[in-house]
């Protein structure tokens, strides 16, 4: 067993793609159309690796409730400082460098055109 993808719903397509594009480098895998049933499907990967993040867009939606439930997504770098520094300069929402309590800062938050968090780490 392995993990396949990881769905999330989208208000404006274009506006994630460019997003985890440009600030990730994710880059488009396949995309399934069902214009019938007014939906798109879009699987997004990172250079290198097989997990994929899934972006679905219903065509009528105005948005969605997050919920209390959803925590977040992580994406690993190799360099956290300068990986901080390029989304601050992009003007992404990001939080501040953070810490486990004992520890030097591992982490930080960005969030996406949606309001999903995604945990950036060490």
């Amino acid at each position: 067993m392995k993990m396949a993808h990881t769905m999330v719903r989208v208000k404006d397509l274009d506006a994630s793609l460019k997003f985890y594009s440009e600030a990730f480098g994710f880059s488009e895998t396949r995309r399934r159309d069902f214009p019938e049933f007014k939906f798109t499907l879009v699987y997004l990967s990172l250079p290198g690796d097989d997990y994929e993040l899934e972006l679905t867009y219903n065509y009528d939606s105005d948005g969605y409730m997050l919920g209390d439930g959803y925590g977040h997504i992580a994406i690993q770098v190799e360099d956290l400082e300068a990986a901080h520094a390029k989304h601050v300069a992009g003007g992404y929402d990001v939080t501040d460098l953070k810490a486990l309590p004992g520890f030097a800062p591992e982490y930080y938050f960005i969030i996406d055109p949606d309001g999903y968090k995604i945990e950036v780490i060490r």
